[in-house]
């Protein structure tokens, strides 16, 4: 066992009011230099969609993250000898039109126009050319338009419905869509890491951020097409890549990054879990239905004695092992398991987990006359959202394990409604609980920190000890001499 520590993230969709406050802190902090127009490093799609860049979930095109051939793990994107010969040209990338062209206006046609009988307009034009163009696409251009056949039908995740199930989701009646917050996931198993050719890109020894050195990237974008989740942009004006750095530099003065900070929603959540690198490899090499759990195995306890003298002795400060002791991140993912991370058959190992989002059922028809439904807080069986929907975007297509996650969800709110309200039998809550594997203290601790709970007890960050990096790091490739798969590289500044 080696223990690791990583800081992680979760975001809770039910609370996700699509506000896109979260992507404007970033941009505005991050993105507003040359070459960063087109970039989103926090973005909010609508699901069912096709999200941004488009189509990007479907791995047939892009070829990211990782497969397994026979026993061993390799990039789906190529092998090593065919990286290279694909470095002139790169079929996997996506192109401009796959994300948009950025534009501004021309603002002086309206400031400066004389007076006349028409209304003067704001004539676009382009941010990379200069010149003027027609928008016809942007970075959340199917915004609230989930139930749309136009955009959410092309989504990749309906492949597995069947006809009755798309049905339900797109029944005009009964259309639902709902947000999905993304930044990058900072994987454990990071596949931009394994594609670059440079070695530009590594994991930060203290708190496993993964970024992009601008001093070794090349700009050969092979971390672009090598990113399943497509969240390592490049920059056209400098010929670097660039990605999330979750805000390290707010981090290491205790704060929360801006996405997080800025949500009016509360929907996020920060802390440090601590890990076992020694199993990363075999964890992701588990069959995709495994693979949700073999990653939460990992996850080590950090009030087991063993684990806290073993990430001693492997110099994880005390104040880290606090911390990962408090983090919300270990209650909803190791704890209370109803977290689960996006598109796990991707292999990365994702370090940012989704409590999924859970809908009311509004009504139907029937004969030509709309019922609303007797069911407030809708069941699993007559969820406007499709267990198999949900199972493709969170738990590698497990159905089992994404519906075991709603019993619980729903289990908390009959109990809360019945607490509150009066009107639920306690007989009903009583098969509720059970069918759910829930305790009434598990339901009062979720809803706790789902609702109630203040800034410091959402956002547990650690004290990083810059000093302690470079001993961390040591004593990985110690423990990887003659060989590993490079996970951790030297701790740098850098973007």
């Amino acid at each position: 066992m080696h223990v690791r520590c990583q800081v992680s993230m979760v975001f809770h969709l039910d609370k996700c009011i699509g506000c896109h406050t979260c992507s404007l802190a970033c941009k505005n902090l991050w993105t507003g230099r040359p070459g960063t127009e087109y970039m989103w490093w926090n973005n909010v799609e609508t699901k069912p969609g096709t999200g941004y860049p488009t189509l990007y979930e479907d791995q047939d095109e892009y070829r990211g993250g990782w497969e397994l051939q026979g026993n061993e793990l390799q990039l789906k994107l190529n092998t090593r000898g065919g990286e290279l010969l694909s470095l002139a040209f790169n079929k996997r990338l996506p192109s401009l039109d796959d994300y948009y062209e950025p534009w501004t206006y021309k603002y002086n046609d309206v400031l400066e126009a004389p007076q006349g009988p028409d209304q003067p307009v704001f004539t676009p034009i382009s941010l990379v050319t200069g010149k003027e163009m027609r928008i016809e696409a942007g970075p959340n251009w199917d915004d609230q338009l989930g139930g749309s056949p136009v955009y959410a039908a092309n989504d990749p995740n309906l492949n597995a419905l069947s006809d009755a199930e798309r049905q339900q989701m797109f029944e005009t009646q009964r259309i639902v869509f709902f947000y999905l917050p993304r930044i990058c996931n900072h994987c454990l198993n990071p596949s931009c890491l394994a594609a670059c050719p440079a070695g530009a890109i590594y994991k930060r020894g203290e708190d496993g951020i993964v970024l992009v050195s601008q001093e070794k990237c090349m700009g050969w974008r092979m971390c672009v097409s090598g990113c399943p989740y497509k969240k390592v942009y490049y920059n056209w004006e400098s010929g670097k890549s660039e990605k999330c750095i979750l805000c390290y530099p707010r981090l290491e003065t205790q704060q929360a990054p801006a996405c997080m900070h800025s949500c009016p929603g509360r929907i996020r959540y920060l802390g440090v879990l601590l890990y076992d690198a020694d199993r990363i490899e075999s964890a992701a090499k588990h069959p995709d239905a495994e693979l949700v759990e073999a990653q939460r195995e990992i996850i080590l306890d950090p009030f087991d004695p063993t684990v806290i003298a073993q990430a001693r002795e492997d110099g994880v400060e005390d104040k880290v092992i606090e911390s990962a002791q408090r983090s919300p991140v270990y209650r909803f993912v190791k704890q209370w398991k109803i977290a689960l991370p996006l598109h796990p058959e991707f292999r990365t190992l994702p370090m940012l987990f989704y409590v999924p989002p859970l809908l009311p059922v509004a009504g139907s028809m029937h004969d030509e006359i709309y019922e609303n439904t007797t069911d407030f807080f809708s069941s699993v069986e007559n969820s406007r959202l499709p267990m198999r929907y949900m199972a493709s975007l969170f738990s590698a297509g497990n159905v089992e394990l994404v519906t075991a996650v709603y019993r619980k969800l729903i289990a908390t709110r009959v109990y809360k409604r019945a607490e509150t309200v009066g009107d639920v039998p306690q007989h009903k809550v009583a098969a509720v609980l059970k069918e759910a594997g829930i305790t009434p203290e598990e339901i009062e601790a979720t809803y706790y920190l789902t609702a109630i709970a203040p800034w410091e007890e959402r956002f547990v960050i650690p004290p990083f000890a810059r000093e302690v990096a470079i001993g961390l790091v040591q004593i990985t490739q110690t423990r990887q001499e003659g060989g590993g798969m490079g996970f951790l590289r030297e701790p740098r500044r850098g973007l």
